[in-house]
This record gives structure tokens, sequence and C-alpha cells, in this order.
């Protein structure tokens, strides 16, 4: 089965932003007018370097699952792509000068798309035949 060409793009973007999540996880320095990624999913009593490493390990299993055109995968960046889209407009209306409207925006490409192509994650990869 293909993999359409708009789950690769996707992909590539969250291995992407795992990646540097990663690596600011190493070298993370708060500054004073950030909200960190532990406020911005509601458990600010995670510290900022350990939330940064859950969400890029969460990421990439994710996104292997979606690559894979798995079912799970599909369901993962569907509650993903809505929970952080809600995040991200919610921030947006309480800080309406920060740059959460493209975290809003993108996941409301990134949620519409996946409902578009769904029906490849949820082809049968076995072939019933009556002999």
């Amino acid at each position: 089965m293909k993999r359409p060409l708009g789950v690769s793009i996707i992909s590539y973007f969250y291995i992407f932003g795992a990646i540097v999540l990663l690596f600011t996880a190493i070298f993370y320095q708060a500054a004073a007018d950030t909200i960190s990624i532990s406020e911005r999913f509601g458990v600010s009593m995670i510290p900022e370097r350990i939330m940064r490493v859950v969400v890029a390990v969460f990421s990439l299993v994710m996104v292997y699952g979606y690559m894979k055109l798995k079912k799970w995968g599909f369901w993962l960046f569907i509650m993903y792509s809505v929970m952080f889209g809600f995040i991200s407009f919610i921030l947006l209306s309480d800080q309406p000068n920060q740059p959460f409207i493209g975290n809003f925006i993108f996941s409301v490409i990134v949620l519409t798309y996946t409902i578009y192509v769904k029906e490849v994650f949820f082809r049968s990869t076995h072939k019933h035949s009556i002999n």
C-alpha cells in the first residue's frame, strides 16, 4: 500500500519537531516571557526538560504509526491534533500577539488532511479469497 505524499510530508515535519525538542531538552534555558511545554499541557509540576523528552518520544512513536499507516497511528494523530490545536487556540485567545496561530492552523490542516485520507489507515492488508 502506497503512503500518500501528505502523510509523508506531515510525518517529516513531526520528526523534525521531535528532533528539535530533544535538542532543546539538552540546551533549554527558560525565557521570562515564554510559556513552557509543561504549562501548555497543563502539567507545570513536571520539569520542562523531562516534558520535552516525553513529548518528543511520544511524537516519534506517533509518527512511526502514522507513516506505517497503522490504525493506532491514525487515532494518535487525531487525538494529538485535536488536543494540540485546542491548546494553541486557548493560548491564542489569551495572548493574541503570540505565534500560537501557526500551531493552531497547522493542527487544523493536519487534522483535516488525516481525516481526508483515513481510508488508507483502515484498508485491510489481508486479502480473503474463497477457494
